[in-house]
């Protein structure tokens, strides 16, 4: 079974990940790509699509779900905006195996692959890097908004900063 690893970084040891990061972390990777871009803590529950985008005052599909599966056993991000689902068939087909490849994470393994807890998954800052695709649907909003590290943080970003700063790649994985 796949175990992810984060670099300590005094000793640059292999440690296994065992306490989720925090939005504070979500800030630093955020300041290390040289963003003006803040972190929002609310008193309210972000942790779900629904309650994300009632939380900002915005529609559901501008919300990015950053959703960890596991595709041939190896894990890999998938931005998804908030009112489509993933098809699994269509992100297997990109990886070269058949959608019975293709699982969504359970919430140890992405806290193992991304450092973060579900419902609070960010698209950056992970503890280590990991293949990012974005649903092509998220597009058609200018602004969006990741989850930043708990389920009541979330920042803002501009569509097209969000794919630059990730690296990740643009493509049709929606259920029609």
């Amino acid at each position: 079974m796949y175990t992810a690893e984060a670099v300590k970084p005094d000793t640059g040891r292999q440690q296994p990940v065992t306490e989720p990061r925090t939005p504070e972390d979500v800030q630093a990777a955020l300041d290390a790509l040289g963003l003006d871009i803040r972190v929002r803590i609310f008193e309210t529950s972000t942790a779900t699509a629904q309650e994300a985008a009632d939380s900002v005052g915005t529609e559901l599909g501008s919300i990015v779900k950053s959703l960890c599966f596991l595709v041939g056993g190896e894990p890999v991000i998938v931005l998804a905006a908030g009112d489509q689902k993933v098809d699994a068939r269509k992100l297997g087909a990109l990886f070269g195996v058949s959608r019975k490849k293709v699982r969504i994470a359970d919430a140890q393994t992405t806290l193992e692959a991304t450092g973060y807890e579900p419902g609070g998954v960010p698209p950056v800052g992970h503890v280590r890097p990991l293949p990012i695709l974005i649903d092509e649907t998220l597009s058609r909003f200018e602004i969006v908004y990741g989850a930043a590290g708990s389920p009541r943080a979330i920042f803002e970003i501009p569509f097209k900063t969000l794919v630059e700063i990730t690296g990740g790649r643009v493509a049709d994985l929606a259920k029609e």
